[in-house]
């Protein structure tokens, strides 16, 4: 599905811009803790930037398991890297406790790839 291509691409754009940004904009601004905080999201944002590419190039129109697999990868990288960049720049500790269900969306998008792939 284009839109899924389209969607990782744009992220993997802003995962290359935020770690520029985290790299040099912010490297005397934030401790170490946050920093690793912050470059923790661009990775988990690249990654899955990649896993929506790779599910717009492999699933068809008609897959509902890809769909919603690409969506749940979608609101994973809002809620977990979401969270994690607030929260390294923000450094309110309450927003920590979002991060895990952007990671649950991740395990949940691969089980559903995981499924649909098994069962084509």
């Amino acid at each position: 599905m284009k839109l899924f291509i389209i969607i990782g691409a744009i992220n993997a754009m802003i995962a290359v811009a935020a770690g520029a940004f985290g790299a040099h904009g912010l490297e005397n601004k934030l401790s170490a803790k946050y920093l690793d905080i912050w470059e923790k999201a661009t990775t988990y944002q690249m990654y899955h930037a990649l896993g929506l590419i790779l599910l717009g190039i492999i699933s068809g129109a008609t897959s509902t398991s890809l769909n919603l697999a690409g969506w749940l990868m979608t609101f994973g990288i809002v809620f977990f890297s979401g969270s994690l960049y607030i929260l390294a720049v923000t450094q309110i500790k309450i927003l920590g406790a979002i991060t895990p269900i952007g990671g649950v969306l991740f395990i949940a998008s691969w089980i559903l790839l995981v499924i649909a792939v098994w069962k084509s």
